[in-house]
């Protein structure tokens, strides 16, 4: 199997020899400089396009009182937040260009989701020989095999158009099969501008996306630390095997994950090339508590990677994250009395009404939570929240939030109730509940220690009252007690004065 390798490869040697051997010949009839002459003039052309490619719109510089991204040579651009989709820096994001090599991205993350990293991948006749032998390659040879987890380090690290195949056929069958995967994760997923014609990129004029839809594929990517683990190795060393003999290392070309180019907080990315494509690049990085994806289509090396850094720096010192939990004011989500819902009935049990934790909104360093838009959508699928609130800046999505009901269920003073999540209303200034419908399962607690606190207060109260009045009534006892004393004295002084007149 192994002499097999080696003797396609000098087949393949021999013949790029003989036409470097026919285009010098031929080159013996024309003048010396002609070539050289055509190379430079069609250099020249690309920076002409280059520079001309820099003049174009940037649409998120177009808003008011937003931090003005940088001037960049790529036909479209995009900075968009991982976890929320808040974009920070939009350029041309959707036109639809050729993604080239960063179509694996979609291929990895499907076999991520749908396959076994220790499964093992074989790799046909088809996988091997339907991609050009001078592509990106790992020189896979038909009947060997390797694991998922080293088909993804091919593809992610060796950009291996043979290991896309593998793994397309691996999770689907077959190429054809697995491309219509594509195409339905990427509709599920919100891209209204791409169609996949094969797993790794290869040219073909339908085959397309837009930064846009690229970089919401690649938000999903990269909120799996197995995938950002694969595409930020800079090196990988493939181990001979039984079904793989060959000892061999894959160098990452993405000089941002190799080190070439030293950035902090790179999570991963993905390079890509085709003469119609140009360079294009997908890379992640995290600082500040914002994990960013940046995508830039048609460049010219090493373009794709320096405006990579330079957008980077854009968004993680112009932006800042708030979270929207702590800064929220204008809906009031408390709940009043002492109706909790929790297992724990001595006070530590939670609101019904809650806005949840985790959201948070980014936002540029100028501008404060106050100065956000927010609007409230009440069509919510999940059975425990209320509703979601979304908010924006000069219509700019920045970032979302739910209105939760609290789920914990269980234990001793539980009442009926027949909340839901249609029963309540949230207003800028007060909840006002309606009519009451489904039941809900949730317990409701009292509150012991607000109860308690009542009753203790009022008997306070009571013993107040009694002690007064007991004190009143025993003035008003001791004050005919000393009336009726003072009217027996006086009757006995009489007494003596009525006998004194006798003298016995």
């Amino acid at each position: 199997m192994f002499l097999e390798k080696k003797n396609r490869f000098l087949h393949f040697g021999r013949i790029a020899a003989l036409l470097s051997a026919f285009l010098l010949t031929c080159g013996s009839f024309f003048p010396n400089n002609l070539a050289f002459a055509a190379e430079a003039a069609s250099l020249e052309e690309l920076q002409e396009e280059a520079e001309a490619r820099k003049a174009l719109p940037i649409q998120s510089n177009e808003i008011d009182n937003w931090p003005v991204g940088p001037q960049i040579s790529a036909q479209a651009a995009i900075l968009m937040d991982a976890n929320t989709g808040v974009i920070l820096y939009s350029k041309n994001i959707h036109e639809r260009l050729y993604p080239a090599s960063t179509t694996k991205i979609m291929t990895a993350l499907l076999a991520m989701e749908k396959g076994n990293l220790d499964d093992i991948v074989e790799f046909s006749h088809d996988a091997v020989f339907s991609v050009p032998s001078d592509g990106s390659n790992m020189g896979m040879d038909v009947g060997e095999s390797i694991s998922l987890e080293e088909c993804l380090y091919g593809i992610m690290v060796a950009s291996a158009n043979e290991a896309a195949n593998a793994a397309g056929e691996y999770i689907s069958g077959s190429i054809e099969d697995f491309v219509g995967l594509m195409n339905e994760r990427a509709e599920e997923i919100g891209c209204t501008d791409t169609h996949f014609v094969n797993p790794n990129g290869l040219h073909d004029p339908q085959h397309y996306t837009s930064a846009y839809d690229l970089a919401l594929i690649s938000s999903l990517f990269f909120r799996n630390e197995m995938l950002c683990k694969i595409s930020n190795t800079g090196r990988y060393h493939f181990e001979p095997t039984p079904t793989q003999p060959d000892d061999f290392y894959k160098n990452n070309k993405h000089k941002l994950v190799n080190g070439e180019i030293p950035y902090d907080g790179i999570l991963g990315g993905k390079t890509g090339y085709t003469d119609d494509s140009r360079q294009t690049l997908v890379t992640c990085a995290e600082q500040n508590g914002m994990r960013l994806v940046c995508v830039v289509f048609k460049e010219e090396s090493p373009d794709q990677f320096t405006d990579t850094v330079e957008l980077f720096d854009y968004g993680f010192h112009n932006f800042q994250v708030l979270n929207i939990s702590e800064h929220e004011e204008k809906y009031n989500i408390e709940s009043t009395g002492f109706l909790k819902i929790g297992n724990d009935v001595f006070g530590n049990s939670k609101p019904i009404l809650s806005i949840d934790t985790e959201s948070y909104v980014i936002i540029p360093n100028t501008v404060s939570f106050q100065d956000l838009d927010s609007e409230i959508d009440y069509s919510q699928s999940d059975e425990n929240r209320i509703a979601g609130i979304e908010y924006s800046y000069h219509g700019m999505y920045v970032g979302n939030a739910y209105l939760n009901l609290a789920t914990d269920n269980a234990s001793t003073y539980e009442f009926d109730t027949k909340m839901t999540a249609t029963d309540v209303s949230v207003e800028k200034t007060e909840i006002e509940p309606e009519t009451e419908t489904e039941p809900l399962q949730n317990t409701i607690f009292i509150n012991i220690k607000k109860v308690l606190l009542i009753i203790l207060v009022l008997a306070s109260i009571v013993i107040t009252i009694f002690m007064v009045h007991a004190l009143i009534t025993n003035g008003r006892t001791a004050k005919r007690r000393n009336n009726r004393i003072k009217r027996k004295q006086k009757r006995r002084s009489s007494l003596r004065t009525d006998f004194d007149d006798f003298d016995f």
